[in-house]
């Protein structure tokens, strides 16, 4: 037998590399040893998170089972294999890694790869992250953590650059790569998106509501408040309303037309999505400094601009305005569904305390139709999961594993190819991260200040279970239901926390024990106060 043990490295960062590449080679000892050793640390991580929809065939090729669902045939197991191999694509790509997945992930079939082998900041590159922490991998975050604190000194210079001497902070604007770019660039309608760094940060925020780390908060928070010092610096009064908006920006790579013009345009003042991109930017800061007891008078100037922001729009049709005036759009299907970010990934519309803007958004997703992109398939999934439309969020699974090869021409387009890898086209794989959070979303949410079970449950999932699921506030949850109902429920706490448990849909009262004594409740809203470690079971 012969072992050949292969290390590679870079210098595109520093000129260590034949260190690494030598330290690697030095962790090598013995291919049963080194096997032995990646599974248990590959099972520590995917072993925390079980979900079962039903028994998963074990005599169907991959191939054969995605024609035969596309064909209209059930296969609830379906979605949780796919929400498994997104949690198993994540490990992949950035367990122990230097760098974040980019658009492909760690994969690529080509020296020169889709994109340049960047990573795009207007949707892609935080769709990569968007299963993570609910899939139980919080600690996978440290690669995009660390990819932000490094472009820290180029966002600083672009902001300088390109938007004046008194512009503060830092800023990203639509992609970025291992060599810290973050100005803008290639086409108006992409590349003049400012937002990107405010999104990164949202991400960043999120890591912090799951763990509820305070030392990780004080690290992040110079980045949080480096990026709203942008925005407060260079955000100006539109000429109409007086609002404060963005401008140059972009609605991304969506166009419109203005007063009947043919030409269609794309650089606008405040669209919808940095108006909700910025609210939560700010109302995160805010927060922050609250908790940190540091900044008062800066969350006082942010509160105050606040108060200056656009509000969100509904077109006298009933669906959201994606502009800050009711533009005509060129494409009205388009796969980029900007203006609902504040649905989601963002809690800034929820059909429990804005129903008026969820049904809007309802409008606008009927408006834009289930097609688009691999990417755009796997969003609009987690749309109609946050408007609680399981049936219809499934209907959009269904979507995005469309066998992405014509069998007969060999040609691919958007969809899933043999192997589960989305289809953009080419492959790209946030679609894959974006679905399986689809999947998660079905299931659990805890985005809008109470933890919500089943919330988009469809039809076809009639019975199962899940085990390891976390929520925000930093618990842990097992589930079981039946017939459509949540049966039983355990809540491990991971951290100190005040958590809030909404009765679940066709359940009228829950018997809770754990602490205390047992009790029967039939409140809409159950409040509990827990320590580290608590374990509560609920029988409903």
């Amino acid at each position: 037998d012969v072992v050949i043990y292969i290390a590679a490295a870079t210098n595109y960062s520093d000129n260590e590399y034949r260190t690494t590449v030598s330290t690697a080679l030095a962790r090598c000892k013995g291919y049963d040893t080194m096997l032995k050793r990646h599974i248990e640390a590959h099972r520590e991580l995917f072993d925390r998170v079980v979900i079962d929809l039903g028994t998963q065939p074990d005599d169907i090729a991959t191939d054969e089972r995605l024609e035969r669902f596309a064909a209209g045939e059930e296969d609830a197991p379906l979605a949780a294999l796919y929400a498994q191999y997104g949690r198993y694509l994540l490990i992949a790509s950035a367990h122990d890694a230097v760098l974040p997945p980019n658009l492909q992930g760690i994969w690529a079939n080509d020296i020169w790869c889709p994109w340049n082998g960047d990573m795009h900041l207007n949707i892609n590159q935080q769709m990569n992250h968007w299963p993570l922490e609910q899939a139980g991998l919080g600690e996978l975050y440290q690669p995009l953590t660390t990819l932000v604190e490094r472009l820290i000194p180029s966002g600083e210079e672009s902001a300088r650059c390109f938007y004046g001497s008194d512009a503060q902070g830092w800023v990203l604007h639509m992609m970025t790569n291992v060599w810290n770019y973050t100005a803008p660039g290639e086409h108006p309608s992409w590349g003049a998106t400012n937002t990107g760094g405010a999104w990164l940060c949202a991400h960043l925020w999120e890591h912090y509501l799951y763990s509820q780390d305070e030392e990780y908060l004080r690290r992040i928070y110079p980045l949080l408040k480096g990026a709203s010092q942008f925005f407060l610096s260079t955000m100006v009064a539109e000429p109409t309303n007086g609002w404060l908006v963005t401008a140059p920006t972009s609605s991304p790579e969506n166009t419109f037309y203005v007063d009947g013009d043919s030409i269609p345009v794309s650089i606008c003042m405040g669209p919808t999505m940095d108006v909700q991109l910025l609210t939560e930017l700010y109302q995160n800061v805010i927060e922050a400094t609250k908790i940190l007891n540091v900044d008062a008078t800066y969350a006082d100037s942010l509160q105050t601009a606040l108060q200056h922001f656009p509000p969100m729009q509904i077109s006298q049709e009933g669906y959201l305005q994606e502009w800050l005036a009711d533009y005509e759009e060129v494409d009205p299907h388009h796969r980029h569904v900007s203006h609902l970010y504040g649905l989601h990934p963002a809690n800034l519309i929820t059909p429990h305390a804005t129903p008026a803007l969820a049904e809007a958004c309802r409008q606008t997703l009927e408006r834009r139709g289930d097609g688009g992109t691999g990417w755009s398939r796997a969003w609009k999934i987690n749309f109609w999961a946050r408007l609680g439309d399981g049936d219809r969020a499934w209907q959009l699974f269904r979507n995005l594993l469309q066998p992405a090869i014509d069998a007969e021409t060999g040609q691919h387009g958007s969809g899933t190819f043999p192997n589960l890898f989305c289809s953009h086209p080419p492959f790209q794989i946030d679609g894959n991260f974006g679905g399986a959070a689809g999947i998660g979303e079905m299931l659990l949410q805890s985005h809008a200040g109470f933890i919500e079970l089943l919330p988009a449950l469809p039809t076809d999932w009639s019975e199962g279970s899940f085990k390891g699921m976390r929520v925000r506030g930093g618990a842990e949850v097992d589930l079981t239901w039946k017939r459509g109902k949540a049966t039983e429920l355990t809540l491990t706490a991971l951290n100190d926390g005040e958590f809030v448990v909404k009765m679940p849909r066709g359940v009228r009262s829950a018997r809770v024990s754990g602490f205390g004594q047992p009790y029967t409740t039939t409140d809409s809203y159950i409040n509990l106060s827990l320590k580290k470690g608590d374990e509560i079971t609920f029988k409903f």
